[in-house]
């Protein structure tokens, strides 16, 4: 079994029954769509760097005396995991694989928002922490801004959607 195999049923699990539909080549390689992909690169390693950063910081409280509770360590390995998460469905999105576009435009759009009911919470997480939830969750606004373009959606609609089924076709947003 080569790597692709093994990934495709990776993708089964996650993408379900869509897991085998693809968007057309050139919508994949239009420019736009590539030019989004690498801004949601380069926000997904900032995001990678704040979820490490977020892990080195309380290890070093830990590491130094200090008390770093139960919820501070859950949130983040949970974060830096599902932001690896979100890296496998950028990566397979860029490929053209639609059911990782929705899964990333999904938890792009709904992490935020969980993200900041947390850090609401009187006395859950220390000062450093609610500031990093708080840059965590404008990063993941920005990429959910690009997933969500006219450009993004019409590119990454359902095959056999005309242009009218889609939010605006490629060539009223030019």
């Amino acid at each position: 079994m080569n790597w692709e195999q093994l990934l495709r049923r990776v993708d089964r699990l996650a993408g379900g029954k869509a897991s085998d539909e693809r968007i057309p080549v050139d919508a994949r390689d239009h420019p736009r769509t590539r030019r989004a992909f690498r801004w949601i690169w380069v926000l997904l390693g900032v995001e990678i760097v704040l979820g490490l950063g977020a892990v080195v910081v309380a290890a070093a409280i830990a590491g130094s005396g200090g008390s770093v509770s139960f919820p501070v360590w859950m949130r983040t390995v949970v974060v830096l995991g599902m932001t690896v998460t979100l890296a496998y469905f950028t990566w397979r999105a860029a490929l053209g694989w639609r059911w990782s576009y929705q899964r990333l435009r999904l938890f792009a759009q709904i992490f935020p928002v969980i993200t900041l009911v947390m850090a609401a919470i009187p006395n859950l997480y220390p000062g450093w922490m609610i500031t990093e939830q708080i840059l965590f969750s404008l990063i993941m606004i920005g990429i959910a801004d690009f997933l969500t373009s006219d450009h993004m959606r019409a590119a990454f609609r359902k095959s056999g959607a005309t242009p009218s089924d889609s939010p605006r076709s490629d060539a009223a947003t030019q």
